[in-house]
C-alpha cells in the first residue's frame, strides 16, 4: 500500500497533509491510543484542526482515498 499512499501524497500536495504513525514507536503510544489504533494499517482523516473525520481500517483502494479526499477538499 506504501507505493499507492506516496503517489497519492505527491499527487494531494500542498492540499492534503499526509503524516505517517510508526505503531512500534513507543513515543506514539499515547497518541496511537487517542486515534483509537487496533489493527495495521488504519488510515485517519483529519481535519485543519486535527478533528477526526473518518477512520479506515484494512486496506483501502485508491479510488475509496480518492473520493474521502475529493469530498472533503470541498
Amino acid at each position: 500500500m506504501a507505493p499507492m499512499v506516496h503517489g497519492l501524497e505527491a499527487e494531494y500536495f500542498g492540499r492534503i497533509k499526509f503524516s505517517y504513525l510508526d505503531a512500534d514507536d513507543p513515543q506514539t503510544k499515547a497518541f496511537q491510543s487517542e486515534l483509537g489504533f487496533v489493527y495495521q494499517p488504519e488510515f485517519y482523516l483529519l481535519d485543519g484542526d486535527g478533528n477526526l473525520i473518518r477512520k479506515l481500517i484494512g486496506p483501502v483502494s485508491e479510488e475509496e482515498f480518492r473520493t474521502l479526499f475529493d469530498q472533503n477538499l470541498q
